[in-house]
């Protein structure tokens, strides 16, 4: 009887036909409209500009035009040569490596242990006052952040070295002082970004059911224990996906806040691989040269997250890909 049925139920299988291309591009015709300007932008914006990559192997000039990135003469490795060989390569290097990882060590984990904190807090409206003032210096512009930190550091008027006059230390120039450069840079970035940045850690955070919690409570567990065992574990995954993707600009650091805040006398602790690139190319109209030295920095970028990618699946089993 059940052999019956089953007989039965297989002939009222009807299978479906297979639909052309042409039929497929018709019944998703909204969806791929909606697609359409998302796929402009990032052909136009972020693939056609990677043919300018043929720059840094030949010797452009600015009058021959566009075409002139494809005909121009070739000479293969020459500007990556001259790149190694430069006096600049270190000092350069060098900064790039530690702003970004000065940034990583002391601004990545800002947010996670704001997100924590600021979801412990029982009071709703002063849970939301506290992220609306946290979120704001996000969306100040860099240039004025960078006219803050000047107006702030001045040596003659400067609040923060009126506050030193008062306790009798002598006003310091902290815009050219070379060892004063990066904890400027990455204490006012910490600041304007740790807010905005905790927004992906508060809504990983908040997505933990709640039974959770009332078992741990029920088990006897105290605040220090449900954030250790029950809300790190729950948001590993969200901190490793990020950490990959941070790590993916280590060699990236912000050109325009650097620029904004560098001189001549702090290029010694400066001075980063984006600004050389614009002197170069800008500057000195050395476009050939500049793309060579931007190639090696997303290389560089590419490996990095290559490899925290790899680390990453082996050790836990999350990854981007």
């Amino acid at each position: 009887m059940k052999r019956g049925n089953q007989n039965k139920n297989k002939s009222l299988i009807i299978p479906q036909k297979k639909l052309t291309l042409k039929q497929l591009i018709f019944r998703d015709r909204f969806l791929l409209l909606m697609m359409l300007p998302v796929v402009i932008y990032y052909l136009v914006f972020c693939y056609f500009p990677m043919t300018g990559i043929v720059m840094a192997f030949n010797q452009y000039k600015i009058g021959s035009g566009l075409m002139g990135i494809f005909t121009s003469e070739w000479v293969g490795f020459k500007w990556f040569n001259q790149f190694f060989s430069s006096v600049y390569l270190w000092r350069l290097v060098r900064n790039t490596f530690l702003l970004s990882f000065y940034s990583l060590i002391f601004g990545f984990p800002i947010p996670i242990l704001f997100a924590i904190a600021v979801t412990q807090v029982t009071n709703k409206k002063l849970q939301k006052s506290i992220q609306v003032c946290t979120y704001l210096p996000y969306f100040i512009s860099t240039v004025v952040v960078c006219g803050m930190i000047n107006n702030f550091l001045s040596p003659s008027g400067g609040i923060i070295n009126q506050l030193l006059n008062k306790i009798g230390i002598e006003s310091i120039n902290f815009m050219n002082l070379p060892e004063w450069f990066r904890p400027i840079y990455v204490i006012s970035g910490s600041w304007q970004s740790f807010g905005f940045n905790s927004i992906i850690f508060v809504a990983a955070i908040m997505g933990i059911s709640p039974d959770l919690y009332e078992a741990m409570k029920v088990d006897g567990a105290n605040r220090r224990q449900i954030i250790w065992h029950l809300i790190l574990p729950s948001i590993k995954p969200t901190i490793i996906l990020l950490l990959i993707m941070t790590l993916g600009s280590m060699m990236s650091v912000g050109f325009e806040k650097v620029y904004l805040l560098y001189n001549t006398a702090v290029y010694e602790t400066a001075d980063v691989i984006q600004t050389y690139v614009y002197r170069q190319g800008i500057q000195s109209n050395n476009y050939s040269y500049a793309a060579a030295v931007g190639l090696f920095n997303s290389v560089i970028n590419f490996a990095i997250v290559f490899i925290a990618n790899r680390f990453s699946r082996k050790l836990s089993d999350t990854a981007i890909w």
